[in-house]
């Protein structure tokens, strides 16, 4: 989109929000467009996984929408306007690359991450925490995976992988002490446990957690569908179904992947 048209979008957005624009446009705040945010950058992140370039333009475009609504939103409050937005990031891109604007040499992208890092921690200098600016309304698996990582950066972290085993041996074997007990906020905590545990060991092995438990998710829809399909091909329904049957099936449906 040329600049231009960008500003024409910022037209279409202002005159939404105006007193002759649209009732439901108009009644939005920050507060109300929060779970609308959320839902666009998830739309978006399945457009990519699908390869479908007309959905992601599509997805894309949605998503800036709802940026410009919020930046509307502020300047009606006074507060800023789409073009500061605009300026900050490119102001805040040019500061974080010394290496392409500046005089700075990098050797590898490990270098421009740490880097990136360091300029940020300057720029961020009145946080407590190095932990600090992680949202906590990331999915928990994820959030776990910034923490670690934002923590490894000073050097606490695991030494090696088989700390990591050696560890989640200790915490299966705490589940299973509080399983014994029936003590159900215990068991809650050590399931927190292992699962904080195995966030390290996927980062350790540079894996994703919340990457591989999507994965992995979307595997279980797909190996379940296939149940669902040919047992309706079969004329049965799932409860009709005994466990064994399914099981069959599961594997079957592995077996063809």
């Amino acid at each position: 989109m040329n600049e231009q048209g960008f500003a024409g979008l910022v037209s279409i957005m202002d005159r939404l929000r105006s007193p002759g624009g649209c009732p439901w446009d108009r009644e939005q705040t920050m507060g109300s467009l929060r779970t609308y945010l959320v839902e666009e950058v998830y739309e978006v992140i399945e457009a990519i996984d699908s390869g479908d370039p007309e959905a992601l333009k599509e997805e894309l475009g949605d998503l800036l929408f709802h940026i410009l609504f919020l930046s509307q939103i502020a300047k009606e409050e006074k507060t800023f306007d789409i073009w500061a937005v605009i300026d900050r990031i490119s102001n805040k891109m040019v500061s974080r690359h010394p290496h392409v604007f500046g005089e700075m040499d990098v050797s590898s992208p490990g270098e421009v991450e740490k880097n990136w890092f360091d300029l940020k921690n300057k720029e961020k200098n009145h946080r407590k925490s190095i932990l600090d600016g992680i949202p906590r309304q990331l999915p928990a698996l994820l959030r776990a995976y910034r923490l670690t990582e934002r923590a490894s950066r000073v050097g606490f972290d695991w030494q090696k992988r088989d700390d990591v085993l050696g560890k989640l041996d200790e915490e299966l074997d705490e589940l299973n002490q509080a399983l014994s007990e029936g003590h159900q906020e215990k068991i809650e905590g050590e399931v927190g446990d292992i699962l904080f545990v195995l966030v390290n060991l996927a980062r350790l092995t540079g894996s994703n957690p919340e990457e591989a438990l999507r994965r992995t998710t979307e595997k279980f829809i797909r190996r379940f569908h296939h149940i669902e399909v040919t047992l309706e091909g079969s004329h049965k329904t799932l409860k009709e179904a005994s466990l064994e049957e399914m099981d069959r099936l599961w594997e079957q449906a592995k077996w063809k992947e």
